[in-house]
């Protein structure tokens, strides 16, 4: 993406860097990974990942995002990744709860589920580990939160290190 169409969306310097900093931590993640991915798609969803934020810095910024990118002709692919980046996923029962529009927002690929876990590692601009995620996690969400899990399920997945 050009820096054009950041200032065309009136993306802020701190977005721009946060989403900088989960494009370098999703290549990390799909360079480490044995398996197939496609790296331009990590490289991409991971600079746009965050494009609904120039409208609402609520959970929906992940939908808004997505519509926004609909809206330009993007692909399924790009558009997936952003619609699909928060947390470590959400259910359609906690959609609903949180009052999205009822439907999965869980990481299906490869390449959705780096990018939803590099953004889970990077807070601000700064690279972190999983024990601090989590802990961020339980303080919002309470020690029991399903979300939580499915973040030790991803970060198994996407790293290969099992988590207890």
């Amino acid at each position: 993406m050009t820096l054009e169409f950041f200032e065309e969306l009136n993306y802020s310097p701190f977005l721009i860097q946060h989403s900088k900093a989960v494009r370098k931590k999703a290549i990390n993640l799909a360079i480490s990974l044995n398996s197939k991915v496609n790296l331009e798609l990590v490289k991409k969803g991971a600079l746009l990942h965050d494009v609904g934020r120039c409208q609402s810095n609520g959970i929906d910024h992940a939908i808004i995002g997505a519509n926004i990118l609909r809206k330009r002709g993007e692909s399924s692919e790009i558009v997936m990744i952003v619609e699909r980046h928060i947390g470590a996923g959400i259910t359609s029962e906690e959609a609903i709860i949180i009052g999205l529009p009822p439907r999965s927002y869980e990481p299906l690929t490869i390449e959705e589920k780096i990018v939803s876990h590099a953004d889970n590692l990077v807070h601000g601009t700064k690279e972190v580990d999983l024990d601090f995620v989590i802990r961020k996690w339980k303080d919002m969400m309470g020690e029991d939160h399903p979300s939580i899990n499915r973040l030790k399920k991803l970060h198994h997945e996407v790293t290969g290190k099992e988590v207890k």
